[in-house]
């Protein structure tokens, strides 16, 4: 049994469940804290016993003393924090996307420095660039400028310089990762999850109209987890976002995958041909430099993993098509 204890904020969420699986599956002690204790995307890819090993703490982001009581309660080592609210929520109510996405992560910050920890891992996004044309062809650098076009973009921007902050003043070292198309099990919010979405219906045997085109770099959400759990263990000095690489690939390719994995849907899943406008590739090799040889699972693998998992789902009535 390993010594370590993460704490995991936003862990009801879609990375979040993954990074909770993977760390329960390697003997960690694992505290999740989030709004509520309904775990239901941790039960699509993970069992009753293992989601029993896991301690809830129910609190707000927001509230900077909830924030520092959970961490100061559970005995965590270190903290992954994922909360966030995604782009369609910052759209509909910015105070509270800032509340949550930048006041939070400040509080986050906050309570690790008061519990004198000195490792943080944060989500960041690709959001935080800007439209294609501002950058030259070819996958882009993770010190590219930031110019981004959504509030949840420049709120994920905020928490960059945070984490900066927090290095130079109090000595916080902190890695931040920037995620593209994140797809699988549990993807179900968020401007980008049309794919996941298309994957459930899918396997439910329904139509479906992806929202967008083009090409992009998308991730498996479990190697995402890999990805930050991979963050909290090399040795790292400072305060850094890198680009997350994955598997470059058109709308067309995923719905060709999910095709295969689901032949009954042939037909029946379509998209949109306007792009998400953001450059289609990320360098993720300073990422790996850092991280290692991070695993990127194949687009067929992933979409068949994920078709599958949703079947099983759906026959023990876990989620509605």
């Amino acid at each position: 049994m390993s010594s370590e204890h993460i704490l995991v904020t936003g862990a009801l969420g879609c990375i979040g469940a993954w990074v909770v699986r993977h760390l329960v599956a390697a003997g960690v002690a694992v505290t999740v804290f989030d709004l509520s204790d309904k775990a239901y995307r941790m039960q699509l890819i993970m069992g009753e016993e293992d989601i029993a090993r896991v301690r809830f703490i129910v609190g707000d982001i927001a509230d900077p003393q909830a924030v520092t009581d959970a961490v100061a309660t559970s005995g965590a080592t270190t903290i992954v924090h994922l909360a966030a609210l995604q782009i369609p929520a910052c759209r509909a109510n910015p105070t509270l996307g800032a509340q949550v996405n930048v006041v939070g992560t400040v509080n986050v910050f906050e309570a690790a420095r008061k519990a004198g920890h000195r490792r943080l891992v944060y989500a960041s996004s690709a959001a935080v660039y800007g439209p294609v044309e501002e950058y030259p062809p070819g996958p882009l650098a993770d010190d590219a400028p930031l110019l981004p076009r959504s509030l949840y973009g420049v709120f994920k921007q905020a928490d960059e310089g945070i984490a900066r902050v927090y290095w130079h003043e109090h000595g916080i070292s902190s890695i931040g990762l920037r995620p593209y198309v994140v797809y699988g099990p549990g993807r179900d919010q968020g401007l980008t999850s049309s794919p996941t979405k298309a994957m459930l219906a899918a396997a439910a045997g329904a139509p479906y109209r992806i929202a967008y085109g083009g090409r992009f770099d998308m991730q498996y959400a479990g190697d995402v987890a890999r990805s930050m759990i991979a963050a909290l263990h090399v040795p790292f000095d400072g305060s850094r976002a890198f680009n997350l690489g994955g598997t470059v690939a058109h709308m067309a390719d995923v719905v060709a995958a999910i095709t295969r994995a689901a032949p009954t849907s042939r037909g029946q899943i379509s998209f949109d041909e306007k792009s998400l406008g953001y450059p289609a590739a990320m360098d993720g090799s300073p990422a790996r430099a850092v991280l290692g040889d991070l695993s990127v699972t194949p687009l067929d693998a992933g979409v068949a993993e994920t078709v599958a998992t949703f079947r099983r789902a759906l026959d023990k009535g876990l989620i509605a098509p």
